[in-house]
């Protein structure tokens, strides 16, 4: 039996997604730009006066300018040795985690590194792709992986290590990005719906847990004071609540159409909104290009995500599969949380905007992460052997039937 020529899952370089994540990084650097205009600066001035005149968005373009470099790398690395060495990159990001744990002075958060010049780095970025790659290996391993006692507490520990790790960081919003990846990349993978009930009922006991734990010794901890400024946004409005409530009144200004780029006297001017040029990027967008903006930002996100998972759906080796779909489930819940944070839906954790964000750490890992999209989606291919499962029906819940025929 040999498989009909399929042209949706052919070996190819995927230009709609290149196209659509560097469309949405240009963007990004005007989005940053608008936020960081500054009231000393004229607003008649040209586009590219106000770059210059902003560090932040001066920065934000050599990381679009890197973007296509670190594209190129990831995509042209070999499939092989992505596949067979995934350990390695696990234990190099996890290196690094660990060194900017033990290092790092700062109060509170220590999710940073200081490289040369001025410039950070934040290793748990890092570790997202490094654990989309070893998940995807052991999950391509078997049919139903964590269906034995072995395998749930192997591949359970290789995501709880770097875990408790990054809790310890105070980096709580990486966390809950890499515990929603797992559980995306675990429903995809085929394990079973009864071990993924489990798995809920130990996060949702963990959380509980630790809830009642703070609670019990009256702890200060930033993060509590986050949700309690969530729940009740009146009472700490001008405390911890104070973001979020001004993010809110920035997006609800921009009405229908927004006010405009460099508008004298806006909120963004103003910085009535702490950090409107990184986790809150979204409530410039709202303000500067209203309801359309926001629409055509979410339309664009849904855009690349249905891309991934079509790219997903047609791509036959299990390792490469589970790389598109982990991926998928990074940008998933960064937009979802993001834009929640922004609207009031969801408490403040400190997780960037993909694309618009600034950030060098998190530029790079999502385009990476479309690097490791555009590698497996490179070297698929109908008719060589891989040693990873082939999917003639559909077990592992994305994969639709490949026409056969017989000689």
């Amino acid at each position: 039996m040999t498989i009909t020529e399929n042209r949706h899952a052919r070996a190819h370089v995927d230009g709609i997604l290149i196209a659509l994540v560097i469309a949405m990084s240009l963007f990004g650097i005007v989005a940053v730009c608008v936020a960081t205009y500054s009231p000393q600066s004229s607003s008649d001035a040209s586009f590219l006066n106000h770059i210059v005149e902003s560090s932040y968005a001066m920065r934000q373009c050599l990381f679009v300018l890197l973007a296509p470099l670190i594209l190129g790398v990831i995509m042209a690395f070999p499939y092989d040795i992505l596949r067979r060495r995934a350990e390695w990159f696990y234990w190099a990001a996890f290196i690094l985690l660990a060194v900017t744990t033990i290092f790092n002075r700062a109060q509170g958060v220590k999710a940073w590194l200081d490289m040369l010049w001025g410039y950070t780095i934040q290793p748990s970025e890092f570790m997202k792709l490094a654990l989309i790659l070893v998940l995807a290996k052991n999950f391509a391993r078997q049919d139903s992986p964590m269906s034995d006692m072995k395998s749930f507490i192997h591949i359970f520990m290789i995501v709880i290590i770097p875990g408790v790790v990054i809790l310890l960081q105070g980096e709580t919003g990486s966390l809950l990005v890499i515990v929603f990846m797992f559980a995306v990349m675990m429903y995809f993978a085929n394990v079973s719906l009864k071990t993924l009930a489990i798995l809920a009922a130990l996060a949702i006991a963990a959380v509980f847990a630790l809830y009642a734990f703070m609670q019990l010794t009256d702890s200060n901890d930033y993060r509590m004071a986050r949700i309690y400024g969530w729940l009740d946004p009146e009472a700490f409005s001008s405390s911890d609540a104070y973001q979020q409530t001004m993010s809110k009144m920035t997006i609800g200004s921009g009405g229908l159409t927004g006010n405009g780029m460099f508008v004298a006297g806006s909120i963004a001017q103003l910085n009535y909104v702490p950090a409107d040029w990184t986790d809150f990027i979204y409530a410039t967008i709202g303000e500067t290009w209203g309801f359309v903006g926001c629409l055509g930002v979410l339309l664009a996100y849904i855009l690349i995500l249905l891309r991934m998972l079509y790219l997903a759906w047609f791509t036959r080796d299990k390792f490469g599969r589970m790389i598109i779909v982990g991926v998928t489930g990074m940008l998933l819940f960064h937009v979802l949380e993001n834009i929640a944070m922004t609207l009031g839906l969801m408490p403040i954790t400190g997780i960037p905007l993909p694309f618009l964000s600034y950030g060098g750490s998190n530029m790079m890992t999502n385009m990476g992460g479309v690097g490791l999209v555009l590698n497996a989606t490179r070297n698929r291919s109908l008719n060589v052997s891989v040693s990873t499962p082939q999917t003639f029906y559909n077990p592992y819940r994305i994969h639709k039937r490949f026409k056969t025929r017989s000689y």
